[in-house]
């Protein structure tokens, strides 16, 4: 397998493995009559925006099978993505009149009220990231050498600390997540996790 930094003709693929690994972990093809909206919410902004970074990694067969997003500065990520990012989509998908109740409008949602890292979060863990990896590569070190690839990116640009959000329901990622030594931050219903670089 082959780690390589993402470019955007990867977005299609990326936006395919997000989608396909979107359920906490598993198959997410099902639950979304737009299957773009999840990817336009975790992926692209990555991406395409200058303030993401990322790395994909190539199966056998040269396609992406996985890929570690980050942000190296939440808030700076946060201010080019409501700039660049989110009006052309808001645009093309009109806010839900009502609370969310598919998983379409939950994504339609966070486009019109993007998620904000805590002030307090961001103070020791500037940068976040998300990872996700196709099911026939887990298991197999490829998660490992992504977040080792990232970190060492991060820490050349003197980034103090990274964080994450997980899902409850991905009892497997998070215990990935602290094997490698991330602390869980809070105690809401969210699970956010850091490490310090």
């Amino acid at each position: 397998m082959l780690i390589r930094p993402v470019e955007p003709a990867d977005l299609e693929a990326l936006y395919e493995v997000g989608l396909r690994t979107g359920d906490a972990g598993e198959d997410a093809t099902g639950l979304f009559d737009d299957p773009r909206l999840l990817g336009e919410v975790y992926v692209g902004p990555y991406v395409m925006l200058e303030a993401g970074i990322g790395y994909t990694v190539l199966h056998e067969d040269r396609a992406p099978a996985g890929y570690i997003l980050a942000a190296v500065d939440t808030r700076r990520f946060e201010a080019e993505a409501e700039e660049d990012w989110w009006p052309s989509l808001r645009e093309r998908y009109p806010h839900p009149v009502d609370d969310p109740t598919t998983a379409d409008e939950e994504m339609i949602a966070l486009i019109h009220h993007p998620e904000l890292a805590a002030d307090g979060v961001v103070a020791e863990y500037p940068a976040h990231l998300h990872i996700d990896l196709l099911p026939h590569i887990q298991g197999k070190g490829v998660g490992r050498a992504l977040i080792d690839r990232l970190f060492d990116e991060l820490r050349t640009r003197g980034v103090p600390g990274v964080h994450l959000g997980a899902d409850p329901r991905n009892e497997r990622a998070i215990a990935f997540y602290e094997h490698l030594g991330f602390a869980h931050l809070g105690d809401d219903d969210d699970v956010v996790m850091g490490i310090r670089l």
